[in-house]
């Protein structure tokens, strides 16, 4: 299938386009020719990835909260679009700590809200939802988990993503079930992807960057976990599994992709906190290096967790194609080109256009 005939006009809704993941995610559907329209919150960081990245000159942006089902509904009934990303969230686990509430209401009954609104307003043919691999009751076990593990959640945010699993599960056994498929016509999947970096991300208390902060004011950073394993990749990674499962999605065996997929980098992709603080200080040179925080009053996070990506592997063809070190390169890359002031629209288009590049060489070689 090429991507570029398949999207070329095709209308695409994605809530929380002005995140950092949902703002890659729009600017490659943008070079696709889709017609997007965007739908969430002010970016909440400044500066921000939307903005540099002038991402709402391609698209279609609707300032909207995924919690008002009504406004929800009214934007989308006027698009009528045939394929939705769901990516409006509250991403981070030190947030859940102190705005559970909040997060339970963005996580859990804007996915209610989401899918509700496909429900009644018909033409939607695809859904991806983008939960999170931390969705998985995890026991720090060495191998990776498979979709079919138990969900669960030590934290709130966990737990809500975990608990977004479920609705968007019963919503598809109730509403869309497979074996009815040819009835509705509506096909819904989950992705869980890991620890995504790349250029673009000013969110707080998440590694990278709190790296990058630091580095540009030319600081060591200070690690809270340096032994925690995370699996690792750039964020355009995932994203390319998202559009190929969409693809597959709106296929006509689609009935066989609604379901529950991991995206996340292959065993070599692992590494500890420190790894990584360590080698981005190394890519990005002088007057950079790391600390490591003494206070023992942290917040419990997961210390290992890894994904098993065999089903994504097997049955969509889809696998990671960048290093842990070809991601951070590339972050660093962009947060420099950044403050040499360059154009960041044209810089994150060319480093999408070089992951296709590398992905073409992969696929080919395969």
């Amino acid at each position: 299938m090429n991507p570029t005939s398949f999207w070329q006009g095709k209308r695409v809704f994605v809530t929380g386009h002005t995140g950092f993941k949902g703002s890659w995610l729009a600017l490659w559907l943008q070079s696709f020719g889709a017609s997007v329209v965007g739908y969430a919150l002010e970016p909440a960081t400044h500066p921000n990835l939307f903005q540099l990245a002038r991402v709402a000159e391609g698209m279609t942006s609707v300032m909207g909260d995924i919690r008002e089902l009504s406004r929800l509904k009214e934007v989308m009934a006027d698009f009528r679009p045939e394929i939705v990303f769901h990516l409006a969230a509250q991403a981070l686990v030190r947030e859940s700590y102190q705005n559970p509430v909040d997060t339970y209401a963005t996580n859990v009954m804007g996915t209610v809200n989401l899918l509700e609104a496909v429900r009644q307003i018909k033409g939607v043919r695809v859904v991806v939802n983008v939960t999170s691999d931390k969705c998985y009751e995890n026991r720090e076990w060495v191998w990776g988990y498979r979709e079919t593990e138990p969900l669960g959640g030590y934290d709130p945010y966990s737990s809500s993503k975990a608990c977004a699993e479920l609705v968007t599960g019963a919503y598809r056994n109730s509403f869309f079930n497979v074996d009815n498929y040819l009835e509705h016509q509506v096909a819904i999947a989950t992705a869980r992807a890991g620890n995504v970096i790349g250029g673009g991300d000013w969110a707080v208390d998440r590694l990278v960057p709190d790296c990058l902060r630091a580095f540009e004011k030319g600081k060591f950073v200070k690690l809270r976990s340096p032994h925690a394993i995370r699996p690792w990749q750039h964020v355009i990674e995932p994203i390319s599994g998202y559009l190929l499962l969409a693809e597959n999605l709106l296929s006509p065996e689609a009935s066989r992709y609604a379901c529950a997929w991991n995206f996340g980098p292959d065993g070599k992709g692992d590494a500890t906190v420190g790894e990584v603080a360590t080698t981005l200080a190394h890519l990005w040179g002088k007057n950079a290096g790391v600390d490591i925080d003494a206070c023992e009053n942290h917040p419990h996070e997961a210390g290992l967790l890894r994904l098993d990506i065999t089903r994504v592997k097997t049955e969509l063809g889809w696998q990671p194609c960048w290093s842990v070190k070809q991601a951070l390169q590339a972050t660093v890359d962009w947060h420099q080109a950044w403050l040499g002031g360059q154009d960041m629209r044209e810089y994150s288009l060319s480093q999408i256009a070089a992951y296709q590049d590398t992905q073409s060489t992969v696929v080919s070689a395969l």
